[in-house]
């Protein structure tokens, strides 16, 4: 019976042939025209498809999203230990989120943070590719970037 053909026949007679070689009547494409089904053991088939779908799970990268924060305030070499880390996170195949927080009166000086994410922007060019430019969103100003492939 495995693997043998036997047309196009209707559900009774489908029915009966599996109930008499002990298995189960299995559709697996139902869009087709007519239904394509298989006379084979059910358990055994979704025991196979949970062992397909763990090893593309297992394949699959998930890319994460890190964060690193910012103040207009920050210096220089503090600026340089966060591009370092963002390079580090970039090499992982992770996006980076880098937000700039304004607090309080700071939201007047938005060109010195702009100013900043563009330098750091250009500091990381050679690695990254920027998916969201910088843009302020209340009191936050957010860039994305993303691991050159």
């Amino acid at each position: 019976m495995e693997g043998k053909q036997l047309g196009v026949i209707s559900l009774t007679e489908a029915l009966a042939e599996a109930a008499k070689s002990g298995l189960d009547l299995v559709e697996v494409s139902p869009t087709a025209a007519p239904p394509v089904c298989r006379i084979m053991d059910y358990g055994k088939f979704r025991y196979q498809q949970s062992k397909k779908t763990q090893v593309s799970k297992k394949s699959q990268t998930t890319v994460q999203v890190k964060e690193i924060r910012l103040r207009p305030k920050t210096e220089e070499h503090d600026l340089q230990v966060k591009i370092k880390h963002v390079r580090k996170f970039l090499e992982q195949h992770n996006k980076v989120k880098i937000s700039m927080m304004f607090r309080g009166r700071e939201i007047a000086y938005t060109e010195i943070g702009r100013k900043i994410m563009e330098d750091m922007k250009n500091d990381l060019a050679d690695g990254a590719v920027i998916d969201q430019q910088p843009r302020l969103e209340g009191r936050n100003m957010i860039m994305i970037l993303s691991p050159k492939k």
